[in-house]
């Protein structure tokens, strides 16, 4: 079992499952393995670092919190304060679904809703903050948050019989690109490639390595609303430079018809889709299943599986940004605790 970060207390995140889809394997022309972070007791991978921060924050005597958005990262928060049995508030931006202001509820958290996007709520929260016992448990800009999202690596490192040759991921502020970097460092792993997925209309990481300094993007337009800081964590431009980060950018269409995909929503559709949109019947000739791994996860996930089925890992390869050949890749399933098949069917029609 992976080591845990700091201590001895046991970590709210579990050893998640690490398996080979034969399905995203087919059409990636490579094995592909699926660290399975939609499993964790929150839902998301979140709860790795983020249950780490609290447990720090616990045990230097912080004795209620605030945090700044909801989705994926305030459900570890309030998941965390629960265990703790410490109070929270989770300020959340009014594009949160219904289902997920539930779910907090249910944990105890006190819900409040500020702004439209995660900086405005994020400024509500550092406000609260301010009062006398509060900490704001920030969803990606820690350093505890990164040292607990290592795990994930050095999971890998027990599970893999080798290193992987590249390992894909969404990236929205930059947390788990900066536990995934420092996770392989430690690992002796510094070299392997990460390919770094964003939506258009949330893509501050990809127009921060653009222009060598970090951008705000003028508002989220995109559907990914876990992708949605409008400014990347300045960590996340450093492991830039330390590693090998190749940032790729999807429109939401693609990012939604990913998650049809995946979960098997569109039936042969889905399949006609992906052949199209990767000339022939896959990016190896392969014909593309129907339904894939029957798995629920948000368009922030589908970010990262649409560069497996649209062929992108084969296209860095032939233009030189990717090692050939591939011999095996991980593919980093984040979460799927903010969507419901209600909420894809609508954004089904909404992109068209």
């Amino acid at each position: 079992m992976a080591a845990q970060p700091g201590g001895a207390e046991k970590p709210f995140h579990i050893v998640s499952p690490l398996l080979e889809s034969l399905p995203l394997s087919r059409v990636a022309g490579t094995k592909v393995y699926m660290k399975l972070e939609n499993v964790q007791p929150t839902g998301s991978f979140k709860i790795r670092g983020i249950g780490h921060l609290c447990q720090e924050v616990s045990a230097g005597g912080g004795t209620a919190w605030v945090r700044s958005v909801g989705g994926n990262a305030g459900m570890a928060a309030a998941y965390a304060a629960k265990k703790l049995g410490l109070p929270a508030t989770v300020v959340v931006p009014s594009s949160t679904g219904p289902s997920t202001m539930r779910r907090l509820e249910e944990l105890g958290a006190v819900v409040e809703v500020c702004g439209k996007v995660w900086d405005e709520a994020n400024r509500r929260a550092l406000e609260l903050a301010e009062t006398d016992g509060w900490v704001s448990i920030h969803p990606f800009d820690h350093p505890l948050v990164w040292q607990g999202h290592a795990t994930l690596i050095r999971e890998l490192k027990d599970s893999l019989e080798a290193k992987p040759d590249a390992i894909v991921l969404a990236v929205g502020g930059g947390g788990l690109l900066a536990g995934v970097v420092a996770g392989l460092h430690q690992v002796g792993w510094p070299d392997v490639p990460i390919i770094a997925a964003e939506t258009w209309g949330a893509h501050s990481f990809h127009a921060a390595l653009a222009a060598g300094h970090l951008v705000t993007l003028p508002d989220i337009t995109s559907v990914a609303k876990c992708l949605g800081a409008q400014t990347v964590s300045a960590r996340a431009l450093e492991c830039a430079q330390e590693s090998q980060v190749i940032s790729q950018v999807v429109e939401d269409a693609e990012a939604v018809r990913a998650v049809e995909q995946f979960l098997g929503e569109r039936g042969e559709v889905a399949g006609t889709w992906w052949r199209g949109a990767a000339v022939g019947t896959g990016s190896q000739g392969v014909p593309v299943p129907a339904d894939d791994e029957r798995m629920l996860v948000q368009p922030a996930c589908g970010a990262a599986l649409a560069l497996l089925y649209s062929g992108r890992l084969q296209r860095l390869q032939r233009e030189g940004r990717l090692g050939t050949p591939l011999g095996r890749v991980v593919l980093v399933v984040c979460g799927g605790s903010s969507i419901t098949v209600a909420q894809l069917r609508g954004l089904k029609s909404q992109l068209g």
